[in-house]
């Protein structure tokens, strides 16, 4: 019988708003006099849960996770899933012992090998052959395993002609290959990935899943964080959803799966902010952003056809900003529909607010929930800010449209000409 491999008991982790530590000497004394007596953190009491679409007004405290317990079995792929500022990072974030619980405890059996984002653990300074030996001796193996693993991991990686350049000087893709390659070979009894694999082209993602099914086959165990829920549909053999930084929903990933999908808001057209309140930061601020239908008939739903006109406010911070919008129309399940930036070359924009107008023509999407996301980038790389699920809308099947039932597959559904020739 499988053993339990990973055991989280009641974990919690607290954060301050915008601030290191307490922020004052008298409250880090005081913290310290209480934790010295075995008494509770009198700042633990004053706190709120994480949730993003609320403001907080008056805690400086947030947990970012909630009274957290679940165990993980040998051999076992474990799915995490929700919203982005659910928890879910923060949580694999103590599994790999990066950060600590406020509160709980975590007993883990057996070496972690862990992927949280792009290069984990790398020195950008050395190469990708060092890199290599320097992740393995972490995970407390000789350079004789390493060498017999080495050849496998270069040629997964598909790196083999920079595998002596610094990885400083690789792209994010050719990281994201090389990092996965070293976690998923060096042969960690736990191996804990998180969503860095959207990075990767799509060869390379069924590459990795296909590495993680290896790896759960062989014993070892995978906790797989992903918005991409056909992968955690097919790869994983149970689901935790988070939400607010508590568990909600744990069994099956199709039963999980369906909780977080029937969960989502679906009728979020917009949102506008006072600019001391607006998400962002100090190169930009959301100022309001609205989705509406455009329709022949004149009315107020979205269908098949339906154009949506999306309205984008921002306020720039930043003198003379060569600058455009990147946005990201995404599927319930987490897919990327599409991805389309303002004009190219991008203009030059002065400090103040600044609109920007979206159109989707009608008879492109089919039936179903999205949502859209969108960035402020610089140069066309450098992204300033990314303004994170701002809409959430449901396209519906056309009234008229008596003659199917059911619902045609994929994301889009374009008028084609497509003719049988007599």
């Amino acid at each position: 019988m499988a053993m339990d491999i990973i055991k989280v008991e009641h974990i919690y982790k607290q954060y301050q708003l915008g601030q290191v530590g307490t922020g004052t000497l008298v409250h880090d004394l005081n913290r310290w006099w209480h934790k010295l007596r075995g008494k509770q953190d009198p700042y633990e009491v004053i706190t709120e849960l994480n949730d993003r679409s609320v403001s907080g007004e008056r805690n400086e405290y947030v947990w970012a996770l909630n009274d957290i317990s679940f165990t993980v079995r040998q051999g076992e792929v474990l799915g995490i899933i929700g919203r982005n500022g659910a928890g879910k990072s923060s949580l694999l974030k103590i599994l790999s012992k990066v950060t600590a619980p406020t509160k709980g405890s975590i007993t883990l059996h057996g070496r972690v090998a862990s992927l949280l984002e792009v290069g984990t653990g790398f020195h950008p300074e050395l190469t990708g052959k060092e890199n290599i030996y320097l992740n393995g001796a972490i995970l407390g193996m000789t350079k004789k395993e390493i060498s017999g693993k080495f050849d496998e991991i270069v040629a997964f990686s598909g790196v083999e002609k920079y595998i002596d350049t610094p990885v400083k000087r690789y792209s994010s893709g050719m990281y994201v290959r090389l990092a996965f390659a070293v976690a998923a070979h060096l042969e960690p009894e736990i191996l804990i990935v998180d969503e860095v694999l959207a990075v990767g082209d799509v060869e390379f993602q069924k590459k990795c899943i296909g590495k993680m099914k290896d790896v759960a086959g062989a014993g070892r165990t995978v906790l797989f964080v992903s918005h991409n829920m056909e992968a955690v549909k097919n790869l994983c053999s149970r689901a935790l959803l988070l939400e607010h930084g508590s568990i909600v929903s744990e069994g099956s990933p199709i039963q999980v799966i369906e909780t977080y999908l029937n969960n989502r808001n679906k009728t979020d057209w917009g949102r506008s902010y006072e600019e001391q309140e607006a998400p962002g930061n100090e190169f930009t601020r959301l100022k309001s952003i609205e989705l509406k239908p455009i329709r022949e008939d004149g009315k107020s739903i979205i269908t098949v056809k339906s154009s949506l006109e999306i309205n984008i406010s921002v306020w720039n911070y930043v003198e003379d900003l060569v600058a455009n919008l990147s946005l990201h129309l995404y599927a319930a399940t987490g897919e990327c529909v599409f991805n389309v930036i303002t004009e190219l070359p991008p203009p030059t924009i002065g400090v103040g607010l600044h609109h920007a107008r979206c159109v989707i023509p009608k008879e492109l999407l089919n039936t179903g929930v999205f949502y859209v996301s969108f960035m402020l980038v610089q140069d066309t790389a450098k992204p300033l800010f990314n303004f994170e699920e701002v809409l959430t809308f449901e396209v519906e099947e056309e009234r008229e449209n008596t003659n199917w039932h059911g619902k045609y597959p994929g994301f889009v559904r374009p008028n084609i000409d497509f003719k049988i020739i007599p």
